[in-house]
């Protein structure tokens, strides 16, 4: 599977995402020869339905 950047990113770039298995992948958008991060899809998919959930938003104010 290809590299997949945020539906998020803005013109500055973000972050790409591989889900290649057996691991998934996340790399800067930006520079795609930099280094990846790998994780376990378990843990991947926990991190993002915590996204999905709010757990990281920005406190209002």
């Amino acid at each position: 599977m290809p590299w997949k950047k945020s539906t998020r990113s803005g013109a500055n770039g973000c972050v790409e995402v591989n889900v290649a298995l057996p691991e998934v992948g996340v790399r800067d958008s930006k520079d795609p020869h930099s280094p990846v991060i790998s994780f376990a899809p378990e843990s991947w998919k926990t991190f993002v339905d915590q996204v999905r959930a709010g757990r990281y938003d920005r406190p209002a104010g």
